[in-house]
C-alpha cells in the first residue's frame, strides 16, 4: 500500500512539475492585435451592435455543418459493407446518396452555392 501511494504521489509531482515548466516556457511574450481579435463570428464585437449580419458567413457555416454530417453518415456505410447483407446495404447506401444528391441539387437550383450575387 505504501509503495502504491509513493508511486502515485511521485507521478503527481512529476505531472505538476512538467505542467509548470510548460506554462513558463510557452508563456506569450507579446500580445498580437490580430491574434486577440475575434474571427469566428464574422464581425467585430467592439463595433456597433446593430450592423447587419453577413449572410455569406451564415451560408458557409451551414455548408460546413451539412458536409460534416454527410461524412459522419457515409463513414459507417463503408465500414459496415463487410458485415451486412449486400442487397439491404446497397438499398440503404443508394437511398442515402440519393437524398444527399437531391439536397445538393436543391441548393444549386436555388442559388445557395453562389457566394456573391
Amino acid at each position: 500500500m505504501l509503495l502504491i501511494m509513493t508511486f502515485c504521489s511521485t507521478i503527481m509531482i512529476v505531472i505538476y512539475l512538467l505542467t509548470m515548466i510548460i506554462m513558463m516556457v510557452m508563456k506569450k511574450k507579446k500580445k498580437n492585435k490580430n491574434k486577440m481579435t475575434p474571427f469566428e463570428c464574422g464581425f467585430n464585437s467592439m463595433s456597433n451592435k446593430r450592423l447587419p449580419f453577413s449572410s455569406h458567413f451564415f451560408i458557409i457555416g451551414m455548408m460546413f455543418l451539412i458536409f460534416d454530417i454527410e461524412i459522419i453518415i457515409i463513414m459507417p456505410i463503408i465500414l459496415t459493407m463487410k458485415f451486412s447483407m449486400m442487397k439491404s446495404w446497397m438499398l440503404t447506401s443508394f437511398m442515402i446518396m440519393l437524398i444527399l444528391i437531391m439536397g445538393l441539387y436543391h441548393e444549386w437550383y436555388n442559388g445557395m452555392l453562389k457566394w456573391t450575387k
